[in-house]
């Protein structure tokens, strides 16, 4: 895994398939995703490289629901006591209540998908709150929940407007060039979601896959909106 500094508030986990976020407000911690099932050690170690504390990981925020994003999920919360928080269409998913809704894939994504696979299934993980669009969360001088429908029901993007971050999770990626996640379960939907968070404006973009992006984010999110690479 690769500990990466994007800014100095916000550093990206990177693991051999997908991406977690650590934002910190002085000591306390924030989690986006968490990686796979036994990502935990290696985030840990990656905190404490900071001189931060993963004692004072206050909150674990889920973009959607795949193995590569809640792995390590309920191990970190019940460890540190975190909160959970999870987009309500994807809950049932998280806790292992309902299975893992199954994309449409184009011919091309097969193979990617079957890759995936590799990661190691997810544990079920409890989620103690579950989250509604333009819901705000007490991190990041006030985070916004933006509900990104498409990937998943419950996909979701976190947006930090005093900050002008913009975490995506999966709806939109960096792999190669901006563009719309893959492995959606609606399309077109999941185009939707992407010119909606495109149209927020951020100065900083983080993906569920693929390096962040940090200059004139804003510009190329938009430019990238209606490009399809299924075509």
């Amino acid at each position: 895994m690769d500990f990466i500094e994007v800014q100095p508030q916000l550093h990206m986990f990177r693991f051999p398939i997908g991406q977690a976020y650590l934002w910190h407000d002085g000591d306390e911690l924030t989690l986006i995703d968490t990686g796979h099932a036994q990502a935990a050690p290696d985030i840990e170690k990656a905190i404490r490289s900071t001189g931060l504390a993963p004692e004072n990981i206050r909150r674990i925020v889920l973009t959607h629901c795949h193995r590569d994003h809640v792995g390590a999920a309920q191990e970190l919360a019940d460890r540190y006591g975190a909160e959970v928080l999870a987009h309500r269409l994807d809950a049932p998913v998280v806790r292992g209540e309902q299975p893992v809704p199954e994309p449409v894939l184009l011919d091309w994504e097969i193979p990617l998908y079957e890759h995936g696979l590799t990661v190691p299934p997810a544990p079920p993980s409890r989620v103690d709150r579950e989250l509604e669009d333009g819901d705000e969360l007490d991190f990041g001088d006030g985070a916004v929940v933006i509900h990104s429908p498409g990937h998943t029901d419950g996909s979701i993007g976190i947006h930090l407007p005093r900050h002008g971050v913009l975490f995506t999770g999966d709806c939109i990626a960096a792999v190669g060039q901006v563009m719309l996640g893959v492995f959606n379960v609606d399309r077109a939907q999941a185009q939707a979601s992407m010119r909606r968070l495109a149209s927020l404006g951020p100065s900083t973009v983080c993906f569920g896959h693929g390096d962040p992006l940090t200059e004139d984010a804003a510009a190329v999110l938009l430019a990238s909106a209606d490009r399809d690479p299924g075509l």
